[in-house]
């Protein structure tokens, strides 16, 4: 790593840990690390299995930290550290002895994912018992065993525990952990050495296989038919799969035919969010793994009222709680956690909206730059033209949280390099002009404001 960029990092590390509550750091922010600072965007990478959440409620912290520490208003861009690695691997020279890179499926496993720690709820009782079942009998019981639901409601949990106790109670099988993201970069990468050899290695000679949001799966040719013949290799040798998205398969836009009917050949489950009595246990739980006391009962009742209604919600209300009560040496109580939380019920609310659609998006960027919605599609490389197109896209990117090849190909059939330089251009220039700012931010509150 290049001293200046280790500098650099050293002093928004040192911004993150004083902004963030230590439970908070240690768990979802200590990881992180540097990978590229030029043309004013930090590159950070994340481990696969926190990328999403650290991007979904961190980014602005990273951000904030990155311009108080650089004194610079830096972009900041997460990637996924499997991919990355992979992606390394490949630009190595030719003829160098490049070493196998060993299988990081259990590393990735996050130790705090067990079925011990997971709460029980009539929500979720249908998954938790069936990846139960998974995990004791692995390809006997479900296969493949597909869970979906809302972001933060355990998904990944229970993948994670699922591998925890295979590993457990039957060392001998082989488990593999990735995210949809992380099987895309490493797919690149094969295709690009020409060698599928270690790809194959890592996700077809297992005995487990547990893939983290599907969704993402949709508007990649290349990725789909990789994942397609994965999947077959491994279920006609009688290999277990389990699979996680926001949706249930016959929801899945984007996906190929084929690979929407193998995921239905098996057992789908739902998560829904936890009743009163779960959140409050949920709580219980986190308190205590993180070693918090003199809580009571009421004050724990309050927060599973006023917080938003999913785990990572819960889990979000109570570190933001203590660390306020740390800060300020006032006791917990039910009073102060309606002080400090009292706008996450209706931030949860905003959140639970549904999202706006690619069209919606589109026709609200349009208007707002006097251009008809073919022109974001087109070739027209004006400055407005160009700028619209970027923005509507970033706004598709955050708002309907599509993946980068689907952007791309709302916009025309771009590739989804176009599309990151994009986002990331309208990034700085919502941090470093007022106008940009003021545009996309009436843009966000025209959308949310619909219908």
């Amino acid at each position: 790593m290049p001293e200046e960029l280790e500098t650099t990092w050293r002093q928004i590390r040192a911004e993150l840990r004083a902004s963030a509550a230590e439970a908070a750091f240690d768990t979802w922010l200590a990881p992180l690390a540097p990978v590229d600072d030029r043309e004013g965007v930090l590159t950070v990478s994340a481990p696969a299995e926190t990328l999403r959440w650290v991007e979904a409620r961190y980014l602005h912290l990273l951000r904030q930290s990155a311009r108080r520490a650089t004194g610079r208003a830096l972009a900041v861009e997460l990637v996924d550290e499997g991919a990355l690695a992979a992606e390394e691997g490949e630009a190595q020279a030719d003829g160098a002895c490049v070493q196998p890179r060993p299988d990081t499926g259990d590393r990735a496993l996050n130790p705090r994912y067990t079925f011990d720690g997971f709460v029980i709820c009539v929500g979720n009782r249908l998954a938790h018992a069936a990846s139960l079942a998974v995990a004791e009998q692995p390809a006997q019981a479900y296969n493949p065993l597909f869970l979906f639901g809302p972001p933060g409601l355990g998904k990944t949990h229970l993948l994670h525990a699922i591998g925890h106790y295979v590993r457990a109670y039957a060392g001998e099988m082989r488990v593999a952990y990735t995210t949809v993201e992380a099987f895309t970069g490493e797919f690149v990468a094969a295709t690009r050495r020409g060698d599928f050899k270690r790809f194959h290695e890592r996700f077809r000679d297992v005995d487990v296989l547990l893939v983290d949001d599907v969704q993402f799966l949709a508007h990649r040719a290349g990725t789909m038919e990789a994942f397609f013949h994965t999947f077959n290799a491994l279920y006609e040798s009688g290999r277990q799969m389990v699979l996680t998205s926001d949706r249930p398969p016959g929801e899945l836009g984007g996906l190929e035919d084929r690979l929407r009917e193998r995921f239905h050949c098996g057992l789908v489950a739902a998560l829904e969010p936890p009743d009163m009595a779960a959140r409050t246990t949920i709580l219980r739980k986190r308190a205590h793994a993180d070693g918090v006391e003199g809580i009571d009962a009421a004050t724990f009742a309050e927060v599973a009222r006023v917080a938003p209604p999913t785990v990572r919600g819960l889990e979000g209300a109570l570190i933001r709680l203590v660390a306020y009560s740390s800060l300020t040496g006032e006791q917990a109580t039910p009073e102060l956690a309606r002080k400090v939380l009292g706008g996450l019920l209706a931030e949860a609310t905003r959140a639970n909206a549904p999202l706006p659609k690619v069209e919606e998006i589109k026709h609200a960027t349009a208007d707002a730059f006097g251009l008809d919605v073919e022109a974001l599609d087109g070739e027209g490389r004006s400055a407005r033209v160009a700028f619209a197109r970027q923005v509507g896209m970033y706004l598709t990117r955050e708002l309907a949280r599509e993946s980068l090849p689907a952007v791309g190909a709302a916009f025309g059939g771009r590739r989804h390099a176009t599309v990151a330089h994009a986002c990331r251009r309208v990034e700085r220039e919502v941090a470093a002009n007022h106008d940009a700012r003021r545009l996309v931010d009436n843009l966000k509150a025209s959308l949310a404001a619909r219908p």
